[in-house]
């Protein structure tokens, strides 16, 4: 047992990694010009070149993707001698990089041709002094300085350089003389749970992604524990009663909801229960992260509306599959031996029967977690779906890779949580 887990588990981390590579190398190929979008279709090549060197993006694609694996920090810290850290911010809580001079939180900034030192405080306050004497003699004879700017990346900077620089703020754009010549974005990687900046929010985007999938947990995990067990026993009572009238009341509800797309039942749900009754409210409203919390009462038509497209899948599933095994022969034999049906049903039949439904309920919770973005548009719900669209549509790498993979990871562990349960059901597999 424990050897056929652990197979599994090398299994799935070698399904992670390969995922990884695919993804990563996918999104180079078909993700565009991301400069365009951030800098609108009348940027020169000179402001969208400065921009890519600054994203990372002039590095090689192989570069980019260990970096974005395993991090960036490992090759950043060849080029400075200061120590690099990540202390949170006192006011947001999002981690930011900083090198430790001294024993202090220093970065550094350019102003007026003059290196300016931003230190930190043991209290969280930030003084800002000259830089001094920290610049080194290169090989070509200029003096350059390694250190980390105020957008979180490690950066040369060249004493008496006049080239341009494209600074892009919350301000607009402008032009910088004599700012950094090379850029490492500095990052741990997503295998330390770093995926790098957001470039449509221009925050960790750790700091997002995981908020937006709790919610989706929560509609999706709300959703899968009220329809599973109903389904289940509803493809049971169908299968066992293959034929008759309740049979076929079953089979046609499952078919009814299977056949009608998500989108028409949320808006029926809608108007039924949010407009002309009245009961619940039309929309989720999300002014706090912790809003389904304070009003639970949100979730319910998202949750119905998921429950309904589920229901129909694993309830036909079930009974398929419980209609086949009650026509096996080991069930007639146990018929004719005098059995009580109700022992042959519970004791022989259900643990077969339920091997297919498994399978299925597996693969519903992968696109319960990520697959919802009908659901969430529909209602409001910031959830997982609708981040990978959004990110996707603007072309945020980093913020789709990392919410990929996440859902990728939900897959690969609902699978091998689905292998555990096959032993269960089925001892020979743990031999196999």
């Amino acid at each position: 047992m424990a050897r056929f887990f652990l197979r599994n588990l090398f299994s799935m981390f070698i399904t992670m990694l390969l995922v990884s590579a695919v993804l990563f190398f996918l999104l180079e190929v078909a993700g565009g010009d991301v400069t365009v979008r951030l800098l609108g279709v009348f940027a020169t090549p000179a402001q969208r070149d400065s921009l890519r060197r600054q994203l990372g993006l002039d590095a090689p694609a192989w570069q980019r993707y260990l970096d974005w694996l395993a991090g960036s920090d490992w090759r950043a810290q060849q080029m400075t001698p200061f120590p690099l850290v990540t202390m949170p911010n006192p006011q947001t809580g999002e981690p930011g990089w900083w090198a430790v001079v001294d024993d202090t939180l220093t970065r550094w900034r350019l102003a007026d041709g003059e290196l300016i030192a931003m230190q930190r405080t043991a209290e969280g306050e930030e003084t800002t002094t000259p830089a001094g004497d920290v610049w080194t003699i290169d090989d070509a004879g200029n003096a350059i300085f390694w250190g980390v700017d105020v957008n979180n990346n490690l950066v040369k900077w060249v004493r008496g350089s006049d080239v341009d620089v494209l600074v892009l703020s919350k301000a607009g754009v402008r032009s910088e003389t004599g700012g950094p010549q090379q850029y490492i974005p500095l990052r741990k990687g997503i295998l330390r749970g770093d995926a790098g900046m957001s470039l449509q929010t221009n925050r960790p985007v750790s700091s997002t992604v995981f908020s937006r999938a709790a919610n989706s947990l929560i509609l999706a995990g709300a959703a899968f524990l009220l329809v599973m067990p109903l389904a289940l026993v509803f493809g049971v009572l169908a299968g066992v009663n293959e034929g008759k009238l309740l049979d076929r009341i079953i089979t046609i509800t499952g078919l009814g909801f299977t056949a009608t797309p998500e989108f028409v039942i949320g808006v029926f749900l809608i108007l039924i229960f949010g407009i002309w009754l009245r009961w619940l409210p039309a929309t989720a409203v999300f002014l706090t992260g912790d809003a389904i919390f304070r009003d639970p009462k949100i979730l319910v038509l998202p949750v119905l509306t998921l429950m309904a497209a589920e229901f129909g899948y694993v309830s036909r599933i079930t009974r398929a599959s419980m209609a086949e095994v009650m026509q096996s022969p080991y069930i007639r034999a146990a018929f004719i031996k005098g059995v009580p049906r109700r022992r042959v049903i519970f004791r022989h039949a259900l643990r077969n029967a339920l091997l297919a439904p498994i399978t299925v309920i597996m693969l519903q919770i992968n696109w319960l977690i990520g697959g919802v973005i009908v659901v969430e548009v529909l209602f409001g719900i910031p959830g997982l779906g609708a981040y990978i669209y959004d990110a996707a549509t603007f072309g945020d790498f980093n913020a789709v890779a990392a919410a990929a993979m996440l859902t990728v990871f939900v897959a690969v562990l609902t699978r091998l949580i689905g292998d555990m349960l096959y032993t269960y059901l089925n001892p020979r597999i743990r031999f196999a």
